[in-house]
């Protein structure tokens, strides 16, 4: 039995970096007129599912598989510095919402470890958009500075939040096929 788990489980992970990779391929445009290069792309979405099938560390892996993936062909531009952004502000969300909803799983409490992951996420963009795009786009710090209010925040917020929604309407499906005829969930 356990062994038929591990296999499920091997397998319902990979078919999410799969179908991370087929989503940020197909689905991608702007959210805020005034940084249409911000886009909006559901990606993360199979990972928050997994985060809270098979909890955080199971969620952080596949954050780490997924960014290397889509760092090396659909995301190619943002190369090693959009791979380090997306395993940190990902993996944060993961690592938090997995852990916050391990304790109790229910309902109420996904939309808790959602949520608090939402606003871990956006943190950890604003910290790594000050450290990191200067770098990436050759801009100074302070200009930066001043896109995190009008641009950064809110572009995090809004693609988290669509995130969390729609993983908070089908993450309960997934499960129920990821553990069918194991036995467990």
């Amino acid at each position: 039995m356990k062994v038929l788990q591990s296999t499920r489980k091997l397998t319902v992970m990979g078919m999410m970096v799969a179908l991370s990779v087929i989503l940020v391929y197909f689905i991608r445009f702007p959210l805020l007129p005034a940084a249409p290069f911000l886009e909006y792309e559901p990606a993360d979405i199979p990972i928050f599912i997994c985060s809270l099938i098979y909890g955080p560390l199971s969620g952080v892996m596949l954050t780490i598989v997924v960014s290397i993936v889509q760092g090396v062909t659909v995301s190619a531009n943002s190369g090693i510095i959009g791979i380090i952004m997306h395993i940190f502000a990902t993996g944060s969300f993961a690592l938090i919402s997995g852990i916050i909803y391990s304790h109790k799983k229910n309902r109420k409490s996904a939309a808790l470890a959602l949520m608090v992951g939402v606003i871990v996420m956006t943190i950890m963009m604003c910290i790594l958009n000050i450290l990191l795009t200067p770098i990436f786009m050759g801009v100074p710090r302070n200009t930066v500075f001043q896109m995190i209010l009008p641009v950064i925040i809110p572009f995090n917020l809004l693609k988290a939040g669509i995130n969390s929604i729609i993983t908070l309407i089908i993450y309960e499906k997934i499960g129920d096929l990821a553990f069918k005829n194991v036995g467990t969930h």
